[in-house]
């Protein structure tokens, strides 16, 4: 028994007693706990007021994470053998269709939620200090989802990928100061934008790492710490705010 003790020590070093003071430190200490604010309003978790948005969008984000981490075992993120790769999801992987059909439906479902959130959050005033900060984050979250939607769309690597990459990339090309077609273009056609996406002038394979490693681990890194600082400025502003 002494040994569990121990152990239980060395994991959560609040310790097993039950005084008071151990029960505080066990909530302060626990992130699940304290993430949630001591006291929220009753107005302001009623469903009518936040019609769980923002818990919406967090549920949809996990699904395609989950989905998407069973699509990158049998994904080939190679410009011959993308293609197929996606057709054996579809046609020879069990479950891989209805797997990789959750994956997209849940993506969709993210880039409707959380603008509508974000409406939300504009109609009730909740942006308006202390949360002025937090609407920032909101609006990196929203890029962040629409990026991670566009990067996904080139992985497929069929005809509609690629015209929608096309289309992606000029409209970078012609972005100002960043893109070299673009008015006040400070860069080369080598350093512009265009050029950092497709990872040359061509889409070809470097265009589809850099696309494959944006939309599985650098968009979703992002997305991940940034919804970890809204939700703790949600905690250290009281909790959801409540109506006027």
């Amino acid at each position: 028994m002494n040994i569990f003790v121990q152990m239980w020590r060395s994991i959560f070093r609040t310790g097993v007693s039950d005084s008071h003071l151990h029960r505080v430190f066990r909530v302060v200490a626990n992130f699940v706990l304290h993430i949630q604010p001591p006291r929220v309003s009753k107005e302001g978790i009623k469903f009518t007021y936040t019609f769980c948005l923002g818990g919406l969008s967090l549920f949809f984000f996990i699904v395609t994470a989950i989905t998407g981490g069973f699509l990158m075992i049998y994904y080939l993120p190679d410009v011959d053998m993308a293609y197929s790769s996606m057709k054996d999801l579809d046609d020879i992987v069990p479950f891989g269709s209805f797997q990789r059909n959750l994956h997209r439906w849940a993506a969709h479902l993210m880039v409707l939620l959380v603008p509508l959130h974000m409406l939300r959050v504009f109609l009730t005033s909740s942006y308006k200090p202390p949360r002025e900060f937090n609407w920032v984050i909101g609006v990196g979250l929203l890029v962040t989802t629409l990026l991670l939607s566009f990067t996904g769309y080139l992985l497929p690597w069929d005809q509609l990928s690629y015209w929608a990459v096309t289309v992606g990339a000029t409209m970078g090309e012609n972005t100002p100061i960043l893109g070299a077609k673009g008015p006040f273009s400070i860069l080369g056609p080598e350093q512009d934008i265009h050029f950092i996406l497709l990872g040359g002038t061509t889409i070809d394979q470097p265009t589809l790492i850099r696309f494959y490693f944006a939309h599985c681990v650098g968009l979703p890194g992002a997305a991940a710490g940034l919804m970890a600082i809204h939700f703790w400025r949600i905690r250290k502003a009281g909790g959801i705010s409540r109506p006027l």
